[in-house]
């Protein structure tokens, strides 16, 4: 594993419950601000689904990702309504209220 890998699982391990990140903010946190790509490279290969909780990064601008590789689109947005991920009638997430650098409610 790169260490660009393990700082993108460590970086995604401190996502709190109820909150999302964006690919580019993963990427920027692990030492990478270009490599947002890489992340959803890196998160589809997750060695520890249930401890690493990829299920916590959308895109940029709230939507899910149709490729989510534990179940799909369906599983990914199941996983972030039980943890109380609030979203918008167009079914991307409400950033503004459940982004981890966004909101008051799930900042660092």
């Amino acid at each position: 594993m790169s260490d660009f890998s393990k700082r993108v699982y460590d970086v995604v391990k401190c996502i709190p419950r109820g909150c999302v990140a964006s690919y580019g903010q993963v990427a920027f946190l692990a030492g990478n601000p270009r490599g947002a790509r890489g992340v959803g490279f890196i998160l589809h290969r997750n060695p520890e689904p249930g401890i690493i909780p990829c299920h916590r990064v959308v895109f940029r601008d709230g939507s899910l990702c149709s490729g989510f590789a534990f179940g799909g689109i369906e599983q990914q947005r199941a996983l972030l309504e039980r943890e109380g991920v609030c979203f918008l009638s167009d079914g991307r997430v409400d950033l503004s209220q459940c982004g981890w650098l966004e909101s008051k409610g799930c900042g660092i």
